[in-house]
């Protein structure tokens, strides 16, 4: 089933739940080895599987475990800066290198293949 907007909240809930259990068993775990690893109880694992309602660090601990953890990232993304504030940021970045600054004396680095100045 595809997750979208005009599902009910347990209709995703039990999805969610279908896809943990069917990820789970792709990787030739059991409930209690998954619990384990994830930090959580058996119990809990069994109620998110079920779709009912488990407390968000468990979840968070058995998509760590599965290797899902990326997905968070996608599912509420970073916000990101509006076109005006990026023109604003833009105002204030670098936009010319400064003139070099002519060092003279014993620190006075040259490649050597200058001409030499003339005394009159």
């Amino acid at each position: 089933m595809r997750i979208t907007q005009q599902n009910t909240d347990e209709a995703v809930l039990i999805e969610l739940g279908a896809r943990l259990a069917r990820t789970r068993l792709d990787r030739n775990l059991t409930q209690g080895q998954l619990a384990a690893e994830a930090g959580v109880g058996r119990a809990t694992l069994e109620r998110m599987e079920a779709g009912r309602s488990a407390r968000l660090p468990s979840l968070i601990r058995v998509l760590r475990v599965l290797g899902l953890l990326d997905g968070l990232d996608r599912l509420v993304p970073e916000s990101t800066p509006s076109p005006l504030e990026l023109l604003k940021l833009r105002g204030k970045q670098r936009r010319r290198a400064a003139p070099a600054k002519h060092v003279e004396g014993p620190d006075a680095w040259t490649w050597g293949d200058e001409p030499t100045e003339r005394s009159p």
